[in-house]
């Protein structure tokens, strides 16, 4: 993903980056974002947006980025039945449609932002989408003697749609194994999370993401994980505690 334009927040110059997907055959682009961040989460929206937007891809072909070959990716799109191709090393030409895209978003949208510049990464990217869908998925493409957009809806007919957006959010959980402790916690992204007592002392799979964790047992969601709540696990401490103090007073008396 190219480098987007940097944005003044708070007096200090921040880097953008730009995630997309192009349609092979229309050059239509099925999604696209501005980030601050060129890690995972931000394919995952891109991805799934594009999916929800324009349909399912018999195959899709990406670069040979960290991200790009993560087993999350990788499982989402077998799960799909996408074929996921990486380019050769240092082949630039098999890159050709989006990198062209990328230029165009240089020499077409980027100038927009010089008069006028983006005073947040929302803003950036409401004016982004609406530079794609009225000025570059409608203009006529010199490859093509059409419209980006024009030469989609042609095929569209063909196009096998997503008919539960839903269903796409477990693929993109990341997976992995915990141990649970004693107590029945686990940790997952450095935060502590309450698992039913009958998984204590087990080795558990859990997917998650930013907002939720998950147990699963033989590909199925079984349970949800709760973040621990410190401040009422303190107060159950201490109640335990009281009453344990209270008892030994009960006996002494």
């Amino acid at each position: 993903m190219p480098v987007g334009p940097y944005l003044v927040l708070n007096g200090r110059k921040t880097k953008t980056f730009l995630f997309a997907f192009i349609d092979d055959c229309s050059r239509l682009v099925p999604f696209a974002q501005f980030f601050f961040s060129e890690k995972f989460d931000s394919l995952r929206t891109v991805f799934k947006e594009a999916l929800i937007r324009r349909g399912v891809p018999r195959i899709v072909y990406v670069d040979n980025g960290k991200i790009y070959r993560s087993d999350t990716f990788q499982i989402a799109c077998a799960s799909l039945g996408i074929a996921l191709t990486h380019t050769q090393p240092y082949d630039a030409a098999s890159k050709g449609k989006i990198e062209r895209f990328f230029g165009t978003v240089k020499t077409r949208f980027m100038p927009l932002l010089k008069s006028r510049p983006a005073n947040s990464l929302d803003e950036l990217n409401c004016r982004f989408w609406q530079w794609l869908e009225e000025d570059y998925h409608r203009k006529i493409h010199a490859s093509l003697g059409m419209s980006p957009l024009d030469m989609y809806l042609s095929q569209a007919s063909r196009v096998q749609m997503v008919e539960d957006s839903a269903s796409l959010d477990p693929l993109f959980l990341k997976r992995e194994k915990r141990k649970v402790k004693h107590d029945g916690t686990i940790s997952v992204n450095n935060k502590l999370y309450e698992v039913p007592p009958r998984f204590i002392g087990q080795r558990i799979e859990v997917r998650f993401d930013d907002d939720e964790v998950y147990v699963y047992e033989d590909s199925q969601a079984v349970a949800k994980a709760v973040p621990v709540n410190f401040a009422d696990n303190a107060r159950v401490k201490r109640e335990r505690a009281l009453s344990f103090q209270e008892m030994l007073s009960g006996k002494e008396g």
